[in-house]
C-alpha cells in the first residue's frame, strides 16, 4: 500500500460511482485526506459500521450541476469543490449530453482553485479520429488538459470486466441453452481490466511521494489477455455454471436491441464494440503491473474474486 502524505489533500470526482468509491477505500488505507465529491446517483463510500472514511470529507455536488448547467456555473462550483487540494482523479461524465463541456468546466476549476494534479480517467485508443465516441470525447478532454499549466496523468483504460457482464441475456424463454453474449465486436479481442486494478494504479499515481514521477505520462490499464468474444463467453460460462454462447451482432441489430437505452448510451456501446472489432483494444499493457505492484486480473480471476459483481447473471431474467 502506498504510504500518503498528511499534508496533501486529494479530490476524488465520481466518488460515489464503481471506480471512485473503490479509490476512496484504497486512499482512506493508506492514511490519505480526501474530499469526496458525490452525485447522489450513487453509494458514498463509508466503513462497514456505517461510519465516514477516515480523514475524507463528503460535498454533495448541487443538483443543478447537470448535464445542461452553462460551463461557468460548473466551473464555479467546481472551484470551489478542488479548493485547497493538490490533486484532482478526474472521471469522465457517463451521460454524453454536455460532456466535453463538463470536462473542460472541471479542468477550468483545477487551475482557479490552484490545484496542482490532475489524474483524468480516458480510454485506450483515445484519438482525434478513434472509433469509440467516448474515446473521442476523452481526445479531447486529454488535449484541453494539455493546454494548461497543471501536471497531469493520462490512465487510458480498456473496457472493464464487468461491462462484458451486461452483454449477457437470457433469450430461452424456458427452453435450455439460450442465454447468450450478444456484441457488435465480430472476431476482435479486448483485454479487459478490473475497476479494482484501476484504482490501484490511481492510488499509486496520486498518492506517490515524489508527485513529478508520473507528470505527463499516459499510461494503458489493460487485463493480463486479450481474448475475444467467444473465449470470454466460454470463461462466462464457467463461472455461472451455465453455457454462455457469443453471438455477434451487426451495428442495426445492436441498435433495435438496446433501444430501450437512450440513444447516447447505445452509440458509446456500439462504438466501443467496433474499436474491439477493428483491433484497437487488443494490446496487453504491462502498465498496471508496474504500477500496482502486481499482475493485472484476468476475467477469470476477476469473476472468481468479485462474485458480488456479476450476481446479476444468477437472476432469472438472465438464465
Amino acid at each position: 500500500m502506498t504510504p500518503a502524505s498528511p499534508d496533501r489533500l486529494v479530490v476524488l470526482t465520481g466518488a460515489d460511482g464503481r471506480l471512485g468509491s473503490r479509490l476512496a477505500f484504497r486512499v482512506a488505507a493508506a492514511g490519505g485526506q480526501q474530499r469526496l465529491l458525490v452525485t447522489g446517483r450513487g453509494v458514498t463510500p463509508r466503513l462497514p459500521d456505517g461510519a465516514p472514511l477516515p480523514e475524507a470529507e463528503v460535498v454533495a455536488l448541487p443538483a443543478d450541476l447537470s448535464p445542461g448547467t452553462a460551463p461557468e456555473t460548473a466551473s464555479r462550483i467546481l472551484t470551489g469543490a478542488f479548493e485547497g487540494a493538490h490533486a484532482v482523479f478526474l472521471v469522465p461524465s457517463q451521460v454524453r449530453h454536455g460532456r466535453l463541456a463538463k470536462h473542460r468546466a472541471a479542468i477550468d476549476a483545477a487551475v482557479l482553485a490552484g490545484v496542482r494534479h490532475v489524474v483524468y480517467v480516458s480510454s485506450v485508443g483515445a484519438a482525434a479520429d478513434a472509433v469509440s465516441s467516448a474515446a473521442r470525447d476523452d481526445w479531447l478532454t486529454e488535449e484541453y488538459l494539455r493546454g494548461t499549466d497543471l501536471r497531469w496523468t493520462l490512465l487510458r483504460t480498456s473496457m472493464f470486466h464487468r461491462t462484458l457482464t451486461f452483454a449477457v441475456h437470457d433469450e430461452s424463454y424456458g427452453a435450455p441453452g439460450g442465454t447468450v453474449l450478444r456484441a457488435p465486436a465480430g472476431d476482435g479481442r479486448v483485454a479487459s481490466v478490473s475497476h479494482e486494478d484501476v484504482a490501484d494504479v490511481a492510488t499509486a499515481v496520486l498518492l506517490d511521494e515524489d508527485p513529478g514521477r508520473h507528470a505527463g505520462r499516459t499510461y494503458h490499464l489493460t487485463g493480463p489477455e486479450a481474448m475475444s468474444f467467444a473465449e470470454i463467453a466460454a470463461t462466462l460460462s464457467a463461472a455461472v455454471g451455465r453455457p454462455v454462447r457469443y453471438v455477434p451482432q451487426t451495428v442495426e441489430q445492436a441498435r433495435s436491441f438496446f433501444s430501450r437505452s437512450t440513444s447516447a448510451e447505445v452509440e458509446d456501446w456500439i462504438t466501443q464494440c467496433q474499436a474491439i472489432e477493428a483491433g484497437v483494444l487488443a494490446r496487453v499493457s504491462p502498465d498496471v503491473g508496474h504500477l500496482a505492484g502486481r499482475g493485472a486480473r484476468s476475467l477469470a480471476d476477476w469473476l472468481d474474486d468479485y462474485p458480488a459483481e456479476w450476481a446479476h447473471l444468477r437472476l432469472p431474467s438472465v438464465r
